[in-house]
């Protein structure tokens, strides 16, 4: 962390980051094929590998994911062309094969994309399932419905935690039933 400073306010976390200690992380297989694109994304099992993958189109129909990919700690690019990273804090991939550690239950950090809609404790989660355009990434978290692009999370398993820091980055809560308040 040499050189960073925060000059006015620490970021909420990093995608993929475990936001509270009570949690149920497991590991499970990658789909080589489908593989996760970042930390903080919610993945299904994919019955032909028996591994995870991030949503696809025509997953819109999907109201409970298998969870969510976590950011093993610590985590930095492994060959760089400067000392201590060349890449900046979160931003590394995860791998391509093997296995990778899913929140099933807990509190996990994600992102938003750019202009999305505020959001509030206890809201409503959903993940865009149509290809990446713009600022919506195939598979990514999303504040707000969109036609035919996104499937709505059960809200008795998914809700955001609070409002997202000025970099998109918002907590949500995995797997607890009897939220949305009740």
């Amino acid at each position: 962390m040499s050189g960073t400073a925060f000059s006015f306010r620490m970021g909420a976390g990093f995608p993929g980051d475990v936001g509270r200690h009570f949690a149920s992380i497991e590991p499970a297989l990658i789909d080589a094929s489908s593989p996760p694109t970042a930390y903080g994304q919610a993945v299904v099992i994919d019955q032909a590998s028996n591994g995870v993958r991030p949503f696809a189109a025509g997953d819109t129909a999907i109201t409970a994911p298998w969870g969510v990919t976590v950011r093993p700690y610590p985590i930095q690019q492994p060959q760089t062309n400067q000392d201590y990273g060349a890449i900046g804090f979160g931003s590394a991939a995860p791998p391509t094969s093997g296995a990778i550690d899913i929140l099933r239950m807990g509190y996990i950090m994600t992102v938003l994309p750019a202009g999305s809609a505020a959001v509030k404790k206890g809201g409503a989660v959903f993940v865009w399932c149509a290809a990446t355009s713009g600022a919506h990434i195939q598979g990514g978290f999303e504040s707000a419905a969109s036609g035919g692009n996104t499937a709505a999370l059960d809200t008795e398993l998914y809700q955001f935690n609070g409002p997202a820091d000025s970099n998109g980055n918002v907590e949500i809560s995995v797997g607890f039933v009897g939220g949305a308040g009740t």
